[in-house]
Formats: C-alpha cells, sequence, structure tokens
C-alpha cells in the first residue's frame, strides 16, 4: 500500500466537499474525496424542478438514493418510513428542498454551554457568512461573496402562499421579516433557497466542480467506502470497492463525511462504537464509543387544502409546461424550490426561540404518507397548498446500529419517532394552529376544503390517532457521533474521534443537538470550520 494522499475525505455531500475544497486550496495539500455514488452533472440534480423527479419516480430515485427505511415500531403503526440520502457527488445537497436556514442562535449557544468549545454562534458565523453569496449582499449577518449562492422565492409565487403568509401573521403576531437568517429568526417570511438563476446550488456545484481542475485534488465516484483501516488506534487508510475491485487507499488523515447515516455505520464496520455491539456482530473492537447514539431528526405533518387561486397541478402537463417555461424564459417556479414561504412561530409565548417551523407549498402532497416508494405516489391534481407543521426541537432519540459485519447490509435507522409524548403533543398543536391560519380573512377565501388529512380526523382524538400514521421526517437526521467533552461524545470539538489519531468526523452525524430549521446551512458551515481546524 503506497501512502498517495496527505487527506481522504469519505464522502462528497454537504460537508464532506468543502473540505477537500478548502483543503486542496494548499496547492502542496493532496486530497482524495471518495464518493460512492454517481455524477451530479445531469439536468435531474441541477435544475431545481426536477426534485420532484427524482423523489416520485422509483427507477430515478434509486439511482441517487441509498434506499435506507426505518425499522417499524407500534408508535409509528409499524410504519417502515423511506430514509432518503443523497448518493450523488454534492450527497443530500444534490437532491433536497434546497431550503436554506441556519436555526437560531441559540442553537449553537447551546452546543459551546454542552461541552464544545468554539462553536458559540458568534464563533460560527464568520463560517456561515464564508459559505454564502446572499442576494442582498454582505452584511453584519450574511455573507455576500461565498460559493453558495442564496436567493429569496420570487417571481411567478403563488397568490395562496403570500395570503398564508399575511394569515400566520395575523394569526399569531408574528411579524413579516425580511431575512429569517439574520437578527431575528421568528417570523414569517419568503423561503431562502439555495438555489439561483434556475441552477440549484449543491455543495458539489459550488466547492467541487470549480476546483476539479486541481492536480493535488482527486475527485473518484463510484466508490462504496467498506471500513477504516488502523494500525494500532491510528487511522491510516480505507478499503473502497471501486468498479466491483476492492482497493486500499491510504493517508495521514481519514476524514469521514458520509452523513449521519453512512458515517456511524462505516464507524461500526470499522471496530469504532459500542463494544457489547460490535462483539455481537463479530466485529473486532478498536475503540469503545457510543457510535450510533443520538439519532434525532425533525418530523413534520401535512395539510392540503384546496385552492383554486395556488396556481398549480400536479400533473405532466403542466410540469413539463414549467420545464419548458423556465427553459425559454428563466424565473419562474420550475427554476426554485416548490417551498415559497417559511414560518418561524412560538407556540408558546415564554419559549426562548420558534419551536415550530412551517413549511409551505402551493402544491397537493401525497396522503397519508409516502411510505410505498416502490410506485410513484398519488397525487390530488386540483390547485391546492400544502403546510408543513414541523417540530424542529424533539426530545425523541433513536438510534443507528449493525444489521451484521457485512458492509452491504444495510444499518439498522431507529429514529425513535413520537417515542416522547411531548413530540405528539407538540405535533398536535402544530396541526391545530395551521387550522387556526387558515381560517384567518387574509386567506380563508381563497381556501374550498380541507383535503388532507380531512373531514374525517376533525375532532381531538381523530387527529391525534391519526397522527402516528402521518408523520413524516423531514430528512434531517443528526447526531450518531455526537460532538462534545464527556463519555457521551464521539468526537471532541476539534471533530477528532476521541481516543484514536488520524480519524475525524465532518457531518451532520457530530451535531449534538438539532438546529432549529432545515440543516444542510448547518452542515456546510461545519464542513468550513472544520477546513480550519484541520489544517496542516
Amino acid at each position: 500500500m503506497s501512502q498517495d494522499f496527505d487527506t481522504i475525505v469519505v464522502g462528497a455531500g454537504s460537508s464532506g466537499c468543502v473540505v477537500a475544497a478548502r483543503l486542496s486550496e494548499d496547492p502542496a495539500h493532496r486530497v482524495l474525496i471518495l464518493e460512492a455514488g454517481v455524477s451530479d452533472r445531469t439536468a435531474l440534480c441541477r435544475v431545481p424542478g426536477m426534485v420532484s423527479i427524482i423523489h416520485t419516480v422509483p427507477q430515478v430515485k434509486k439511482k441517487f438514493d441509498w434506499g435506507f427505511k426505518t425499522v417499524p415500531h407500534d408508535v409509528t403503526h409499524q410504519r417502515k418510513m423511506p430514509y432518503v440520502r443523497g448518493k450523488v457527488l454534492g450527497g443530500s445537497s444534490a437532491i433536497n428542498g434546497m431550503v436554506f436556514v441556519r436555526g437560531h442562535r441559540s442553537n449553537y449557544d447551546g452546543w459551546a454551554a454542552d461541552g464544545c468549545p468554539g462553536w458559540s454562534f458568534d464563533e460560527v458565523l464568520p463560517y456561515f457568512k464564508k459559505l454564502e453569496a446572499f442576494e442582498d449582499g454582505d452584511s453584519a449577518y450574511r455573507g455576500g461573496s461565498g460559493p453558495v449562492a442564496v436567493t429569496r422565492a420570487g417571481g411567478d409565487l403563488s397568490p395562496v402562499s403570500v395570503a398564508f403568509r399575511d394569515a400566520v401573521a395575523s394569526t399569531t403576531g408574528v411579524p413579516v421579516v425580511e431575512d429569517y437568517n439574520a437578527e431575528r429568526q421568528e417570523g414569517v417570511g419568503l423561503c431562502q433557497i439555495s438555489s439561483k438563476d434556475g441552477v440549484r446550488q449543491s455543495t458539489s456545484e459550488a466547492y467541487l466542480h470549480p476546483n476539479a481542475d486541481r492536480p493535488n485534488l482527486t475527485v473518484q465516484s463510484g466508490a462504496w467506502v467498506h471500513r477504516v483501516l488502523f494500525e494500532g488506534t491510528r487511522a491510516v487508510g480505507v478499503e473502497a470497492v471501486v468498479d466491483g475491485t476492492l482497493t486500499t487507499y491510504r493517508a495521514d488523515r481519514i476524514v469521514l463525511s458520509a452523513g449521519a447515516v453512512s458515517t456511524p455505520h462505516l464507524l461500526l464496520l470499522s471496530g469504532v462504537g459500542p463494544a457489547a455491539h460490535l462483539e455481537e456482530h463479530g466485529v473486532d473492537v478498536v475503540a469503545d464509543l457510543p457510535v450510533g447514539h443520538n439519532l434525532h431528526d425533525h418530523l413534520f405533518f401535512p395539510l392540503t387544502f384546496l385552492a383554486p387561486e395556488a396556481g398549480h397541478r400536479g400533473t405532466p402537463w403542466h410540469f413539463f409546461g414549467g420545464m419548458i417555461k423556465e427553459r425559454l424564459f428563466g424565473g419562474t417556479w420550475f427554476g426554485r424550490s416548490v417551498f415559497e414561504v417559511m414560518g418561524f412561530i412560538k407556540t408558546e409565548a415564554h419559549l426562548p426561540a420558534p419551536d415550530l417551523q412551517l413549511h409551505v407549498l402551493p402544491w397537493a402532497y401525497p396522503s397519508p404518507n409516502q411510505d410505498n416508494d416502490e410506485v410513484r405516489p398519488k397525487v390530488d391534481t386540483r390547485p391546492a397548498i400544502t403546510i408543513l407543521p414541523t417540530l424542529i426541537y424533539p426530545q425523541s432519540r433513536g438510534r443507528l446500529s449493525l444489521r451484521s459485519g457485512d458492509p452491504t447490509d444495510k444499518p439498522v435507522v431507529d429514529p425513535g419517532f413520537l417515542r416522547s409524548q411531548s413530540d405528539a403533543d407538540h405535533m398536535f398543536r402544530g396541526v391545530q394552529l395551521t387550522r387556526d391560519i387558515v381560517r384567518d380573512p387574509a386567506i380563508s377565501p381563497m381556501i374550498t376544503s380541507e383535503l388532507h388529512p380531512g373531514a374525517d380526523y376533525m375532532s381531538d382524538a381523530e387527529l391525534r390517532a391519526e397522527l402516528p400514521n402521518r408523520v413524516q421526517t423531514v430528512y434531517h437526521p443528526v447526531g450518531t457521533c455526537r460532538m462534545g467533552s464527556d463519555e457521551r461524545a464521539v468526537v471532541d470539538p476539534g471533530l477528532k474521534v476521541r481516543g484514536l489519531e488520524g480519524l475525524y468526523v465532518v457531518d451532520a452525524s457530530v451535531i449534538p443537538h438539532i438546529p432549529g430549521g432545515n440543516t444542510n446551512a448547518a452542515c456546510i458551515m461545519i464542513g468550513e470550520k472544520a477546513a480550519d481546524l484541520l489544517r496542516p
């Protein structure tokens, strides 16, 4: 085995692309980034409107998604929920909804207070600014010249989305805000998205491809890493299957950026994890650490209301019409996220930060859920608006574990959804509040009826009983390689795996407590900060 690289990054996703691009700015530093998935150089990934094809056409989804599913539990009606994770250059940033949310200041101050010095809001803000090119330019809170273009939803906005924004303000008393990623998160405003001029701003688009000609940066797609190699307690390389051949790569330093599912899975396969669990599956123990614990995620409950003025129909003709219009003229819904308005609400006035997020899209939504991803979901084709009240601070915790010691076996994914009664109560209040909002005069004249969950679930008892059948993940898993300074931690605040040398984790798995909002921006920030921590 030859010593070919200074740093190997495993996973070209939301954090990995950032680390590889930033470290390779030093021409003397040799970087290899390994990605199991395919290239993202396709309109399916680059054109925002194509995201619906990726998520609803099974044959396409299988090309870009790992195909994970959650384990069934009584509390969620034995459902096996798809747990979509990007298997492509750019990772999940190449197939997500492009919603750009930093979270609340208190989230990062909470990290710092819980054993992560250096990660307070004031200390991570420079990295949030560094990563973005916000449409309003540079300010005290926003960056104007970073790699990731961030814009507001605009152009042909649905009048129903705008009416819902006004109804949120009227019903809850929160302000209409211009920028929920600045000084104040609480409020409702136009959705911010990582998209510009009809092109998705994934981390591969923003960081990797512009620097692909660097001689010291090697990008290898189709490389499925099976394990980290150790000499004693030092990581010295990885084994990966490339074109059907088991290949070994060595480096001074290994950075795992495969995400909150695949990174802990890889560590467990490599002998880093709870000793008893590893021994149960015949894996030699390298380090006894709580890998896979602390898994948690955001949940939403979709409510769809028929609204003739919404402007969109879930039909092939409407979809292809949007595609053609975007290609000819630009500036259309097909060139940005389907989400148009975003709200951050306190369900109780005394709370220090908003605890409910409202995603708003002027389309009908599959109901009751999308668990059967082997067939295309059936969606009502009438104009409609769907509101997704979202639980952003779940109390429930789950775990990721080995199914076997075989790298080709998918891990056991147990997010623990609704295990905490407080989560169910909070989700219930969010649904009730959404129904209150659509009764506000600012939007009620535009609504003809509630389509989903509908008239069969109007009483409190009926609605509570239906929660387990309709809640869905927002695909924001975090926490499985928790960052911290105590025995609960897998990595220290410098992102080095505790007790081992040469091995680091840089992705959503290190997040100790989930941020209050979509997690992609936080993952990019983690990549930016990690690059500074890892510079020679």
